[in-house]
């Protein structure tokens, strides 16, 4: 029996390292911490960047593994959760906004419509929106 499970937790933990390598293989391609940096005009700290994203992801995931799900408890839980939750958006708000920017969707947006001006003032109030929405869904 105990080999079973040493088996299924190498297996686990393969997979796991596959889907994470796929991860930050697609965060790379993207170009989110690389345009990030360049609009930022911080290019000096792209490597902190990608480690301070991994970092994240591990941090998680741990707290995912060993949180509450197995009686552990982390003080202020709560409000540990709520600043994690914030990240997760802001990181999958530029990811979405970078994948966006790759395929030009803004651009070609902006061309059919034939807008010339706030195209910033549009993707501003769309990350409002979208940020009352969650704190609505989650509020509720």
């Amino acid at each position: 029996m105990g080999k079973v499970y040493l088996f299924l937790s190498v297996l686990g933990f393969s997979a796991g390292m596959v889907i994470a390598a796929g991860v930050f293989a697609l965060i790379t391609t993207t170009g989110v911490i690389t345009r990030m940096a360049d609009k930022t005009h911080t290019a000096g700290f792209v490597r902190k960047y990608e480690s301070v994203i991994c970092l994240g992801g591990i941090g998680w995931n741990l707290f995912w593994i060993f949180g509450e799900k197995n009686g552990i408890s982390f003080g202020g839980n709560e409000l540990f959760l709520a600043v994690m939750g914030m990240m997760q958006g802001i990181f999958v708000g530029c990811l979405a906004v970078s994948l966006a920017e790759a395929l030009n969707g803004i651009a070609i947006f902006s061309r059919r419509v034939k807008l010339a001006k706030g195209v910033g003032t549009i993707i501003l109030f769309t990350a409002l929106g979208k940020t009352i929405w969650c704190f609505i869904h989650f509020w509720m």
